[in-house]
């Protein structure tokens, strides 16, 4: 008979819980699948009782974290805009990072977003293939010297532990366990009925250009008006006025959170735009050109392929999902 896996599912003040809820669920339809306990989960934290997580939300660990036989441990990431608020949270959760530190060298420790970070901290990384949400990459990579940060990966697997970047890292940490297994058939089963179509990061010029992803709210307020403005239009004039700021100014704060030109930054925002477009919809290139103000479509074409290396055409018979 096929031993259950046992899978604890880390809570701790303001962790956001609802990857857990998602792996679990996903987890629990395997077993379904298949009329078998092959996984089991368990609430757990640095001490047994109420967590207050992300937004107020309390939830009940039942256990405390290395007091019951687990084969895996998976931490959630929490809310954080800026590497500092990472490293504040990191000293407050002290003991937790220690208590990772301490767990045996069998246990498999799965984490994603800024979850990571815990995992970093702890040292069970160390020596370790690892990935990391975009934003936080050159931050962890100077400050965890000893990992071997992998952060253009989406996920990486190791032999004890497993890293993803972004909210919804935990997916294929838990399509991978699934398949591993139970079975491909099963996770295709699985996948059809329970995950939605996700878009997904199609190129990696486009790495990072979505609004939530900017690290800051004032990169975010930059990156919406960028979004609404015609093409054409946009300038770095243009984009100081509306924010009530001097060129020099708006310069050196894109500079300095995203290592690029404001127009450089600013054309990436737009033919992002245009690639959603490709991919979601059947939107000739002329009207997304028209749609976004773009001056024609030969200038939108010539862009394009400069940045993705592929004309329209050719990026949405590759990546297109209509």
């Amino acid at each position: 008979m096929t031993r259950k896996i046992r899978i604890g599912l880390l809570l701790f003040p303001g962790c956001m819980p609802a990857g857990l809820f998602a792996f679990a669920d996903l987890l629990h339809a395997a077993n379904r699948r298949r009329g078998l306990t092959l996984f089991e989960t368990r609430y757990i934290a640095l001490q047994a009782g109420p967590v207050v997580c992300a937004h107020g939300v309390t939830l009940h660990a039942e256990a405390a974290l290395g007091s019951i036989a687990l084969d895996a441990v998976l931490v959630p990431g929490f809310w954080a805009e800026s590497a500092e608020q990472v490293n504040a949270l990191l000293v407050d959760q002290t003991a937790l990072v220690s208590a990772l530190s301490k767990l045996a060298r069998t246990l498999r420790l799965w984490s994603y977003c800024t979850g990571v970070c815990l995992l970093a901290a702890s040292g069970r990384l160390d020596g370790q293939g690892a990935t990391v949400t975009w934003w936080l990459a050159q931050a962890m990579q100077q400050q965890y010297r000893k990992v071997l940060w992998q952060s253009e990966q989406n996920c990486v697997f190791n032999e004890h532990t497993a890293t993803a970047s972004g909210v919804n890292g935990y997916l294929p940490i838990a399509e991978k366990l699934i398949e591993r297994s139970v079975s491909s058939d099963v996770l295709r089963d699985i996948t059809r009925l329970m995950v939605l179509p996700r878009p997904a990061i199609a190129h990696g010029a486009f790495q990072g250009s979505g609004l939530i992803e900017q690290p800051s709210g004032w990169l975010r307020q930059l990156h919406g008006l960028i979004e609404q403005m015609p093409a054409e239009r946009i300038t770095v004039q243009a984009l100081a006025s509306e924010l009530a700021v001097s060129e020099r100014t708006l310069a050196r704060k894109v500079s300095r959170e995203t290592g690029q030109a404001v127009a450089t930054y600013a054309r990436r925002i737009k033919l992002n735009q245009v690639s959603e477009r490709l991919t979601l919809t059947a939107q000739s290139l002329a009207s997304i050109g028209a749609e976004l103000g773009f001056s024609s479509s030969s200038n939108l074409q010539r862009m394009f392929k400069a940045l993705t290396g592929l004309t329209p055409v050719q990026y949405r018979r590759k990546f297109g999902r209509v």
